[in-house]
């Protein structure tokens, strides 16, 4: 299926009944066209949803070389997690090589992002797109593939629609974390996710869940929280506080897995002797952290450059399926031991 076409500026002209170069000097702010034809120029611009070519390239060569990502993140939090840090890493690494430009932009929503995408793809302001934290029934999907923007998701096939996308196995990752702890003799574990909202997380949830009923555990609590420390913090202490204690905690980051660990001690736990945790996202936080943490590690770096490399293949028409990356596997270090007794 042909992707639909871009609006130009001669779609806008000939909606406007001016020339070319009268929406140029429009937008331009140069002298030459009206007040009158100007206003209408824009309005055409604002039905066809169109707007110029931020990156001034030429117009006849119509190349760009920048990619775009959106991210629904706090500013605070983006520059504190270092899974996005590793990530766009393996990205910039991909997009050095070919002497191409990330474009980042914090959004505050799902509509706001497609707005974005929608408004550089049509002012020829990127080439492509990744799309990440895909939510059940993402409203992009059906948005930007309408659009025809070139894009790579950032999630497992079933959420993703027809977009090509990369991923990691989060099912068989949960389940391992929990099989892991069940053998060291916990029966008592529990978990602190990112939103109930958000795809890869409702994948932990419900592979945590059925590995726990697997094992004939009892059902694990399971918090959903935004990813900061501060509310892992807080999920950690009302466990640490429940009547059924959880002896063991995997956590869905390492700023949560970290805030808990500092939570713990305040409340006089020992990790691992009293309460064993467990990340996710290996990171040189879980490293340098006392104890070290256990983690679910996987090479975001290499994930962010296969993210970029399956772009590239889509923008050039090579690439169309998806592609799983190496599943996460456990790293066990001191914040897990035996379940006390």
């Amino acid at each position: 299926m042909n992707s639909p076409a871009r609006v130009t500026i001669k779609d806008v002209a000939a909606r406007a009944g001016v020339s070319k170069g009268a929406v140029s000097l429009a937008f331009n702010q140069k002298p030459g066209v009206s007040q009158a034809t100007r206003e209408r120029i824009f309005a055409a611009a604002r039905d066809l949803g169109w707007a110029p070519n931020v990156t001034a390239r030429s117009l006849s060569s119509q190349r760009v070389d920048i990619i775009g990502l959106a991210l629904c993140r706090p500013a605070r939090l983006l520059g504190l997690e270092p899974f996005y840090m590793d990530f766009i890493s393996g990205i910039e690494s991909v997009l050095a090589e070919r002497s191409c430009s990330l474009l980042l932009r914090l959004v505050r929503d799902l509509d706001e992002e497609i707005e974005l995408y929608t408004t550089w793809w049509r002012s020829q302001t990127i080439a492509g797109a990744v799309l990440v934290d895909f939510h059940e029934n993402d409203p992009r999907v059906p948005s930007l593939q309408a659009i025809g923007l070139p894009a790579v998701a950032v999630g497992h096939p079933s959420l993703t629609g027809g977009f090509p996308a990369v991923w990691t196995d989060d099912a068989t990752a949960a389940a391992e974390a929990v099989r892991y702890l069940a053998a060291l003799g916990h029966r008592r574990i529990a978990r602190v996710g990112g939103p109930a909202g958000l795809g890869h997380s409702a994948i932990r949830a419900a592979a945590f869940a059925t590995t726990m009923r697997e094992l004939g555990l009892a059902e694990g609590r399971q918090i959903a929280t935004g990813f900061d420390g501060k509310e892992g913090a807080r999920a950690t202490r009302s466990l640490l506080l429940s009547a059924e204690r959880p002896t063991a905690i995997v956590y869905d980051n390492d700023i949560m897995a970290v805030a808990g660990a500092g939570v713990a001690a305040e409340m006089g736990f020992v990790v691992p002797d009293d309460v064993s945790l467990l990340a996710w996202d290996d990171s040189q936080l879980c490293r340098i952290t006392h104890p070290t943490l256990s983690a679910m590690s996987h090479d975001v770096h290499h994930f962010g450059a296969e993210v970029a490399r399956t772009l590239f293949g889509v923008i050039e028409g090579t690439h169309t399926g998806a592609l799983q990356v190496p599943t996460p596997s456990l790293t066990p270090r001191g914040s897990t031991a035996p379940a006390p007794h």
